[in-house]
């Protein structure tokens, strides 16, 4: 099964960088952790913030393998406990398909990437640096792994 994650932004501080790595490397090869890098849209004096989101939305969409799950990040999204997430990385798996999560830009994800996802999931009522999502998300990941295999990282 693969968890492919599509992110708006790219050049990544190194701490950002290193964090995904890290725990890209941590889950086991029937796990695969992707990353998939999508450029800002425009941003100008005159422009509207819409139209850039919708040309992320455009290339995030264009990223989602058929037949994937997909799963927006959000703050108004559902909020899950690490037991929780576990339990649907457990699904997830039995499932097969690749899931993907959508990580939106600073003005967050329009409604196409939302209207496409399988569901919402909050991993805050904080509004997060965007850069920092990629790092908590990997790491959750990796926790919700290591738990459903009885490791000792999730005590």
């Amino acid at each position: 099964m693969r968890l492919r994650i599509i992110a708006v932004g790219s050049r990544m501080p190194s701490w950002v960088e290193q964090g995904c790595r890290e725990y890209s490397k941590r889950l086991p090869r029937e796990l695969r952790l992707e990353w998939a890098e999508v450029p800002l849209g425009p941003r100008r004096k005159s422009s509207h913030v819409d139209r850039a989101i919708a040309v992320e939305d455009a290339a995030m969409l264009a990223r989602i393998p058929p037949d994937s799950r997909v799963i927006a990040l959000d703050i108004p999204g559902r909020r899950w406990s690490t037991e929780q997430l576990a339990g649907e990385l457990g699904s997830w798996q039995m499932e097969g398909r690749t899931v993907c999560f959508l990580i939106g830009g600073p003005d967050g994800l329009g409604q196409a990437s939302k209207d496409r996802s399988d569901t919402s999931w909050s991993l805050s009522p904080l509004t997060l640096p965007h850069p920092l999502v990629r790092v908590v998300l990997a790491e959750q990941l990796y926790r919700a792994w290591s738990l459903g295999q009885g490791h000792p990282y999730h005590r």
